[in-house]
């Protein structure tokens, strides 16, 4: 490949090569790093991106497409994704194509360039390894390959897909169970085999714990004012807004969950589950996601809402809700509203729907309550029944912590 002298030129790169018979620009694409097994070479154990690109830089997907060519690579556009090594000549022939934008390339700008520019210098130091793969995803269905399924572990990560919306069925079938030391993974199979050598050397590793998934910490930089106090309580894939705070203890973020605004963590958001902003999760509160006890149904956790410590929440719930803390509202519990207090939520909630002839007492199920905004959930010390009433509290989190 040439070297391309100006935007006009690399304009006109774009254009041909989206004219190939098959051309399909990707869902998402990037080019990672990767761990590959201590005992077999050909087992990829994690893919660290520094970029990705996810509906967005097709002109860059382009590129990367017509230096794959220069290399001798053809791309396969029929599938649902695509992973090659990153060789010498593909590097070569794509920092010849991004020559034009060298210049802006810095900080935020023409990232996918620096990542070029990078791997240029790499190779001219160091020589390029088979430490690098790129991967194109052309749809959202079941990954295939660890690429794949790391790629959209960071599309949920840095918040360029909403959580909830991406295809991540299997994923646990395709990664590997292996050690986690120092955010290098090690093949179990290897620990064991080098066991006795490396305790009597004193080389065996610190393992900072056993999971096919990393830390959400080793992988992305949260935004300035978010914070998480113990790496492990966040897994990658999980999504945190800015203003986040995860605190130590009993708090737990899954992946594919997360929060959508400043949120107080210190309890647990299971996979699926969503909060909103200025909600507080107590300590050891338990929002429960899809496979433990929501009949699926994944929940979402409204603004400004209390989750009282030791609380469990199996249903979604609107803005201003209150769970005091250590009771369990499920989609099954039967909860107990008095007359009175009917009408104040039916004006914060239009869609409430109830008996009006009858002044007593009446009785929901939570699921019937799902979504609702104001409610405010007790227990009687005295009898022992859950019921619901309008919220007489703002939840409002301190803004020095957010």
């Amino acid at each position: 490949m040439k070297k391309i002298n100006t935007k006009e030129e690399f304009k006109a790169l774009i254009e041909e090569t989206e004219s190939i018979a098959g051309y399909r620009k990707p869902l998402g694409f990037g080019i990672a790093r990767v761990d590959r097994g201590q005992k077999n070479k050909d087992k990829i154990l994690q893919a660290n991106f520094p970029i990705i690109n996810w509906n967005e830089n097709f002109g860059s997907a382009a590129i990367y497409v017509a230096a794959l060519k220069e290399a001798g690579v053809e791309v396969d556009f029929s599938g649902s994704e695509f992973v090659c090594d990153v060789k010498k000549k593909f590097v070569k022939a794509a920092f010849k194509a991004f020559a034009p934008y060298f210049a802006e390339a810095e900080g935020d700008a023409h990232r996918n360039v620096q990542v070029i520019k990078t791997l240029h210098w790499i190779n001219e130091i160091d020589k390029l390894r088979d430490d690098f793969r790129l991967v194109f995803i052309y749809e959202d269905v079941a990954p295939k390959s660890v690429e794949a399924v790391y790629l959209k572990l960071y599309a949920l990560s840095t918040s360029k897909a909403p959580i909830r919306s991406l295809n991540l069925s299997g994923a646990f079938g395709v990664l590997e169970n292996v050690a986690w030391s120092l955010n290098v993974p090690i093949e179990l199979e290897w620990l064991r085999e080098n066991e006795i050598e490396m305790k009597l050397q004193g080389t065996y590793p610190v393992i900072d714990s056993v999971d096919k998934f990393p830390r959400y910490l080793a992988h992305v930089i949260p935004a300035d004012n978010t914070r998480v106090l113990d790496a492990s309580k966040v897994r990658m894939g999980a999504q945190l807004h800015a203003g986040t705070t995860v605190m130590p203890g009993a708090s737990y973020i899954n992946f594919n969950a997360g929060t959508t605004g400043p949120v107080m963590v210190e309890g647990r958001i299971s996979s699926s589950a969503i909060v909103g902003a200025g909600s507080d999760v107590g300590g050891g509160a338990s929002i429960l996601g899809v496979l433990s006890g929501t009949d699926g149904n994944p929940v979402s956790i409204g603004q400004n809402t209390l989750l009282g410590a030791n609380s469990v929440t199996g249903i979604p719930l609107g803005d201003g809700c209150i769970v005091d803390a250590g009771i369990a509202i499920l989609e099954g519990t039967k909860i107990g509203i008095a007359f009175a207090e009917l009408p104040k939520i039916k004006e914060a909630n239009p869609e409430f729907c109830y008996d009006e002839s009858l002044e007593e007492m009446q009785y929901f199920k939570g699921l019937q309550l799902a979504g609702l905004h104001g409610l405010h959930f007790r227990q009687n010390s005295v009898t022992g029944q859950i019921t619901g009433s309008r919220s007489r509290r703002e939840v409002v989190l301190n803004s020095d912590l957010h």
